[in-house]
C-alpha cells in the first residue's frame, strides 16, 4: 500500500466500491431486524453547510453501525423543495424558482456522495415534483371529505404594494420586507386542517415516546396547551349600528384562575373584535391605534416578548357576580384568533396584566394570598400566580382554596347562564393555504355555478407550472390562463383553478412513509411502509421540535384513520443535534453599518492562556472586534465551506471531527487546531497500516494460536486494554455518544504504536486489537478503514465484516494492581492475584517493600480491603 495517506484517492476508490456494489440499496428482508435511519432532509439552499455535514454524518455512522451489527438498514435522502426562499431567489436572479431549485438539487447532491453517506439514492425524492405533490393533494382530498379539511377566513399579512401575503418573517417593524410598504392585516378565505380533532392522542401519545429527549416532548405539550378553565362572558348592553346587541350582549372569556374573577379591574380585547371596531367609529386615535395593532405580528412568540400598549375604548362591561362594570380595552397583546379575542385582566394575578396596569394607572387588586403575604408591587412576583393560597377581598368565596373556588365561581356562573367549565386547547387548527406560487397546488376548482368543487382524483396531480418568473407583484400563478383557466368537474362550464398553494410543513409530514414505498406510482404508499415505518432514528434540529413534528404526527394519525399505514407514530427515537460555532469577527461604521470578516481575514491576539481576546484586520491591521462564538451563518461570513475542507483533510477527517469534538446534542465550536488534530491521526492509522504490512503480517503464523496460548504480560495487557476499549465503545454507541467512541479508537492506536513486534504470538494480538480498532472507526471514517480493511487482508469489505464483541478471556486478568494505603494515604500499588480471597490480599499487602517502608515497623491493627480498588491498612 502507499506509504503516504492520499486522503482524495482513498475516499474516491472508496466511493467507486460502494457505488459498484450497490452497497446501500435497501430492500425489504423479514429474516432481519430492520434498522430506519432518517435525517431531516435538507433544503436546497445551494451548498452543504456543516450543520448538514454534523446532521448526516450522526446519522450515518448509526445506519453503518447497525448495518454491521446484521441489521436491515435504510437511510433515504430527498429534498424539501418547494418554499419562499426559491421565489426570493427567483425575482433577485430574474429565473424560475424550479431552475433554481434543480440547480441546487445536483450541486448538494455531489457534496452528499463526496461525504461517503451510506444513502440509498433509489430513494430519492424532491417535494415539488408532481409524482410526489400528487400525494398530498390526494390526501388533502380524503380530508375534504371526512372535516378535516375545510375553508374559512384568515388573517394574513397583506403587502400593498407587492399584492402578495407575507409570512411573519417578512414583516419587518410593520413593514415588508422588499418594499418597505405599510402591511395590512387583510382576511381572506383559506383551507384548514383540523389538527384540533387530534389534540388529546397528540398530548396524550407522548407518553409513549419515551426515545426522545424531554424537552421536546414538553415543548410539544406546551403547544397544545390542554387547559382545564371557565369560560363566561361580561354582560353590556352596547349596540351596534343595527340597534342589535354586539355579540348578543356578551363579552366571552376564557381563563384558568377562575379563582381571581373579584379581582377584574379591566378587560382588554383584540383589535378585530366588534367591540373595538364599534368604539373606533367616532374615535380617530383609537381607530389609528387599531390600525396600528393589524399591522403588528400575529405570533404569540411576538405578542410574548412585545411592548405591551393599549387604548380604552370608552365603553364598559358588566361584572358577572358583583354587578360592578368594568372597562374595555383594546390591547395590542390580544389575538382574535385565539379564544373568543378578548381576556379578562387581573393585574395582581398575572405578569402580563401587571404590567399593562402599572403602565397605564389601572387599579390592581389582590384576591389570593398565601400566608399572611400582602401585595407588593416590589415583590409580586413572590406570589404571582400560586394556586397555593386562599381567596381574600372575594366576598363569599374567601378562604377558599383554587379547586374549590374554582368549583364555587364555575357554579355561580352557570346558575346566572353566563358561563362554566370547559376544556380548550391551545392548539388552533393549521391553516395550510399560502398566497405564493413556489408550493404544490390546492386542488380545488371554482364555479359560478357549483360553488367550490374538488378536483377529481382522475385529474390528479394538479401541475404546477414550473416556468413562472415571480416578481414580486403577486402570485404569477394569476397571469397564467393555462393553469388558471379549466372546466368545471360537475358541470362542465368555464371554471377557475384555486391559485393558493399549500404550506410547505405539508410537503415535510408525510416524506419519510414516502421514502419506504419508492414507486408506488398508483397509491400514496404501499404495504412496503409497514415494514420499514415507525422510522428508527430521527435526527435534525432543535428549531423543528414543535411545528414539524407536530406536524408530522397528525398526518401519521389521519393516514392511519384513512386505513394507510398501522402505526399510530411516525419516529421512535428522536436526536436533536446542537448548532456548528465558529468565531464572529465585525466592525462598525457609521458609513456601512456592520461589516463581518471571515476567520480567514483577521490575525487573533490571545491571552497567555491561549485565549482568543481580540483581532485585527489582515488588510489594514486595524482592530476589529471579536465576538466569541457564534452559529455558522452566511450573513455574518464566519462559516466554512465543507468542499474545502473534504478537498484538503478528506471527508474523513471532517466527520471525525464533527463526532469527536462534542457530544451530539451539544453544540460543537469550529476548531482549525482540532480539525488538523483529526487528520494527523487518520495519517497515524493509515501509517500504522504500513507497519502492518511491511512488520507484522510477514510474522502471522499460518495456524493462529491466540485463543489456545496463555500471553505474556505485555500482549495480555494490550488485548485486554483493546477488549474494555471496545466494550465501553459499544455501550457509547447504544447512548449515541460518538465523542467517547472516537477517543476509545484513539486510545486503541497509542496502545498498538507501543506494542511489541517481535514474535508470532504478537503479530496475533495486534492483528486481533488493528482489526477491531478498523471496524470501530468505520462508522466515523468509512473510507480509510475500508481501504485499510481490503489491503491488509481482513476482507473485502469492512460494512460486511461482523460488528466485534469483547470477549470474555481476553478481559480475564492473572493478576490485579489494587491502591495500597497506609493511615489513609495513598502510598503506591500492590499485585495480587485476581483469584485472592481477602486474607490473601491482606498478607500480601502488609509484606511488600512499600507498605514495610511506611508502617515504619508497626504491627497493623487493622486491614481495609476494597474489593477490585484498594487496601488500607491502620497502623
Amino acid at each position: 500500500m502507499q506509504e503516504k495517506y492520499d486522503h482524495l484517492a482513498t475516499e474516491h476508490g472508496a466511493q467507486e466500491f460502494w457505488a459498484r456494489t450497490a452497497a446501500f440499496k435497501a430492500v425489504e428482508d423479514a429474516t432481519k431486524p430492520k434498522y430506519y435511519c432518517l435525517s431531516m432532509f435538507p433544503y436546497p439552499s445551494g451548498k452543504l453547510h456543516m450543520g448538514h455535514v454534523r446532521n448526516y454524518t450522526i446519522g450515518d455512522v448509526l445506519t453503518r453501525f447497525h448495518k454491521m451489527r446484521g441489521y436491515n438498514v435504510m437511510q433515504p435522502m430527498g429534498w424539501d423543495a418547494f418554499g419562499l426562499p426559491a421565489e426570493n431567489a427567483a425575482i433577485a436572479n430574474k429565473v424560475p424558482p424550479a431552475k433554481w431549485t434543480y440547480d441546487n438539487i445536483e450541486y448538494m447532491k455531489g457534496q452528499l456522495k463526496s461525504l461517503g453517506f451510506a444513502i440509498d439514492w433509489d430513494r430519492e425524492l424532491a417535494t415539488c415534483k408532481p409524482d410526489y405533490y400528487k400525494w398530498n393533494q390526494w390526501l388533502f382530498l380524503r380530508m375534504l371529505e371526512k372535516g378535516i379539511a375545510y375553508k374559512k377566513t384568515q388573517v394574513v399579512n397583506w403587502d400593498p404594494v407587492d399584492q402578495t401575503v407575507l409570512a411573519n418573517e417578512q414583516v419587518i417593524d410593520g413593514r415588508g420586507w422588499r418594499t418597505g410598504a405599510v402591511v395590512e392585516k387583510r382576511e381572506i378565505p383559506g383551507y384548514y386542517l383540523a389538527i384540533t380533532q387530534y389534540a388529546e392522542e397528540l398530548l396524550d401519545d407522548l407518553d409513549t415516546l419515551e426515545n426522545w429527549p424531554e424537552r421536546v416532548r414538553l415543548m410539544q405539550a406546551n403547544w397544545i396547551g390542554k387547559s382545564t378553565g371557565v369560560r363566561f362572558a361580561f354582560p353590556h348592553a352596547i349596540k351596534g349600528e343595527d340597534g342589535q346587541l354586539i355579540n348578543e350582549g356578551k363579552l366571552w372569556v376564557f381563563t384558568t384562575r377562575a379563582d381571581t374573577i373579584m379581582g377584574v379591574t379591566f378587560c382588554a380585547v383584540a383589535a378585530e373584535h366588534p367591540l373595538a371596531t364599534h368604539a373606533a367609529r367616532n374615535n380617530p386615535e383609537l381607530a389609528a391605534f387599531i390600525q396600528k395593532c393589524k399591522s403588528g405580528s400575529v405570533m404569540e412568540a411576538d405578542m410574548a416578548t412585545m411592548e405591551k400598549e393599549g387604548l380604552p375604548t370608552g365603553l364598559f362591561v358588566t361584572h358577572p357576580l358583583t354587578g360592578e362594570q368594568v372597562e374595555v380595552w383594546v390591547g395590542n397583546y390580544v389575538l382574535m384568533s385565539y379564544g373568543d379575542g378578548a381576556v379578562m385582566a387581573v393585574p395582581a394575578h398575572d405578569e402580563r396584566d401587571f404590567h399593562f396596569a402599572q403602565k397605564y394607572r389601572l387599579p390592581i387588586k389582590q384576591v389570593v394570598a398565601v400566608g399572611e403575604q400582602v401585595f407588593s408591587a416590589d415583590a409580586w412576583q413572590e406570589w404571582y400566580g400560586s394556586k397555593e393560597g386562599h381567596c381574600i377581598h372575594s366576598g363569599k368565596y374567601d378562604g377558599l382554596g383554587y379547586a374549590h373556588a374554582v368549583d364555587a365561581v364555575a357554579a355561580d356562573l352557570k346558575a346566572r347562564d353566563l358561563g362554566d367549565k370547559k376544556l380548550q386547547w391551545r392548539l388552533r387548527d393549521w391553516g395550510i393555504s399560502r398566497q405564493r406560487y413556489w408550493g404544490c397546488p390546492i386542488p380545488v376548482i371554482h364555479c359560478d355555478e357549483c360553488g367550490t368543487v374538488p378536483v377529481p382524483d382522475d385529474q390528479l396531480p394538479v401541475v404546477l407550472p414550473e416556468d413562472c418568473v415571480p416578481d414580486g407583484s403577486g402570485n404569477p400563478l394569476n397571469r397564467r390562463p393555462e393553469f388558471l383557466n379549466c372546466s368545471c368537474p360537475r358541470c362542465g362550464k368555464p371554471a377557475r383553478r384555486e391559485t393558493d398553494t399549500m404550506d410547505t410543513f405539508v410537503d415535510s409530514s408525510w416524506y419519510y412513509a414516502r421514502f419506504a414505498t419508492p414507486g408506488s406510482d398508483g397509491a400514496m404508499v404501499d404495504e412496503r411502509v409497514n415494514y420499514w415505518l415507525p422510522v428508527d432514528q430521527y435526527i435534525g434540529g432543535i428549531e423543528h421540535a414543535i411545528l414539524h413534528l407536530l406536524y408530522s404526527r397528525f398526518w401519521t394519525k389521519v393516514m392511519g384513520d384513512l386505513g394507510l399505514v398501522s402505526y399510530r407514530e411516525p419516529f421512535q427515537r428522536l436526536l436533536t443535534q446542537g448548532m456548528v460555532l465558529n468565531h464572529l469577527f465585525s466592525r462598525r461604521s457609521d458609513k456601512t453599518g456592520i461589516e463581518w470578516f471571515a476567520p480567514e481575514e483577521v490575525q487573533l491576539i490571545k491571552d497567555e492562556s491561549g485565549r482568543v481576546t481580540g483581532a485585527t484586520a489582515v488588510r489594514d491591521g486595524e482592530p476589529v472586534d471579536y465576538g466569541g462564538y457564534g452559529t455558522m451563518s452566511k450573513s455574518k461570513r464566519n462559516g466554512v465551506d465543507p468542499n474545502a475542507m473534504i478537498e484538503q483533510y478528506g471527508a474523513d477527517t471532517c466527520r471525525f471531527f464533527m463526532m469527536f469534538t462534542a457530544p451530539p446534542e451539544q453544540t460543537l465550536e469550529w476548531s482549525d487546531a482540532g480539525i488538523e488534530g483529526s487528520y494527523r491521526f487518520l495519517k497515524r492509522v493509515w501509517a500504522f497500516g504500513n507497519v502492518f504490512a511491511s512488520q507484522i503480517k510477514p510474522l502471522l503464523p499460518a495456524t493462529r494460536a491466540l485463543a489456545s496460548t496463555k500471553l505474556p504480560e505485555d500482549l495480555a495487557t494490550l488485548r485486554r486494554d483493546t477488549h474494555l476499549l471496545l466494550k465501553q465503545a459499544n455501550y457509547d454507541l447504544g447512548k449515541q455518544q460518538f465523542n467517547t467512541v472516537a477517543s476509545a479508537t484513539m486510545k486503541m492506536m497509542n496502545a498498538l504504536e507501543k506494542a511489541p513486534r517481535d514474535s508470532a504470538l504478537a503479530a496475533e494480538v495486534i492483528e486481533e486489537a488493528f482489526g477491531i480498532l478498523l471496524r470501530v472507526l468505520s462508522p466515523i471514517t468509512p473510507h480509510i478503514t475500508h481501504h485499510l480493511w481490503a489491503t491488509l487482508g481482513y476482507g473485502a469489505d469492512i460494512l460486511s465484516a461482523q460488528w466485534p464483541e469483547p470477549l470474555d478471556a481476553a478481559l480475564v486478568q492473572d493478576e490485579i494492581e489494587l491502591v495500597l494505603q497506609v493511615l489513609g494515604k495513598t502510598r503506591g500499588s500492590v499485585k495480587v492475584p485476581a483469584t485472592a480471597d481477602k486474607s490473601t490480599i491482606e498478607a500480601l499487602a502488609v509484606a511488600s517493600e512499600t507498605a514495610q517502608k511506611f508502617m515504619d515497623g508497626k504491627p497493623a491493627k487493622k486491614i481495609i480491603v476494597v474489593p477490585g480498588r484498594l487496601v488500607n491498612i491502620v497502623v
